[in-house]
């Protein structure tokens, strides 16, 4: 078990320090075995029994004494794939995180390591918890944004001749994303509820900036989302342009052989007093007038602008 004081910034402190904390908030990381033995410690009265394989969201739950709920963060680096999940009960007096895989206890330090406060708070600690949650989120949806441009791109320049798989990585990666971010706004909307009064009214204002902080997220993510839509349809629009420009051409080599099917047969029916059969230069007329027909039909086209 590890136990933290919130001073002027998170101060590591013994068991005994964090239960006589003289009114200073606390922050405790344990394990799931070390819960177990050690949840009578934090007198919170309740049969919190987490477990990695049963937390599938991030939520809060307000309890008589106490609040929990469960975090499901998403690997920024494989985030369809991996994610890390703990738990966490509060009350007035401070925080408790049950976390088996290492991250709470990650992110506690690097907040020890980066931010110093006027003000400790339960409150201010959460703020700064949660931010670091999408602290990097930004960067990632700039990296997105490049990526769909450059894909954009190379669709322009190809054609529409092959469909980039990426941008189906890049939306299921957004569409994760935004569950989770959804998932965030529901848990800050029960903290911003305070319906035990664990929060003082005066610092629920960073529990209303976390607030505005997701909104912008989450619009990010959303805008993200309607540029693969974009660059999608711009494939299916080079696909279709190109498609037709085959059919146009198609066309174009079918018009052009009608009338001389039309020759072919008329001068294949092969009557007994067809004249041009036993004309001397009746060959090379049929022959001249086939390609001239050929070339009308050709210069016809161009002028129309129809290939």
């Amino acid at each position: 078990m590890n136990c933290f004081l919130l001073k002027e910034t998170i101060v590591p402190c013994s068991a005994d320090e964090m239960r006589n904390g003289n009114g200073e908030k606390y922050v405790a990381v344990l394990t799931t075995p070390e819960w177990k033995e050690e949840r009578g410690r934090f007198d919170m009265g309740i049969e919190l029994e987490p477990g990695a394989a049963d937390i599938h969201s991030t939520k809060a739950e307000v309890n008589y004494d106490s609040l929990t709920g469960t975090f499901c963060i998403p690997d920024r680096e494989n985030v369809r794939e991996r994610s890390f999940r703990f738990a966490f009960a509060l009350d007035e007096k401070g925080i408790v995180f049950i976390d088996d895989s290492g991250k709470a206890e990650e992110m506690i330090g690097t907040i020890s390591r980066t931010k110093r406060w006027r003000e400790p708070s339960l409150e201010r600690f959460l703020y700064d918890f949660l931010e670091l949650i999408v602290d990097g989120d930004l960067s990632l949806m700039e990296r997105y944004e490049d990526e769909l441009n450059g894909i954009e791109d190379a669709i322009l320049e190809s054609g529409g001749r092959e469909y980039p798989e990426r941008v189906n990585d890049i939306r299921s990666d957004i569409r994760e994303l935004l569950v989770h971010y959804e998932q965030i706004i529901d848990m800050t909307q029960e903290l911003e509820e305070n319906e035990n009064g664990f929060f003082s009214e005066e610092n629920l204002r960073y529990i209303h900036l976390f607030m505005k902080l997701m909104a912008r997220r989450h619009d990010s993510a959303v805008s993200i989302r309607d540029y693969t839509m974009q660059v999608r349809d711009l494939y299916n629009s080079q696909l279709e342009a190109r498609q037709n420009k085959i059919m146009t051409l198609l066309t174009v080599v079918t018009t052009i052989f009608m009338p001389l099917t039309l020759i072919t047969g008329w001068y294949g029916m092969n009557f007994k007093y067809m004249p041009e059969l036993g004309w001397r230069i009746g060959y090379p007329a049929v022959f001249a007038l086939s390609i001239s027909v050929a070339v009308f039909c050709l210069i016809f086209f161009k002028k129309k602008k129809w290939m």
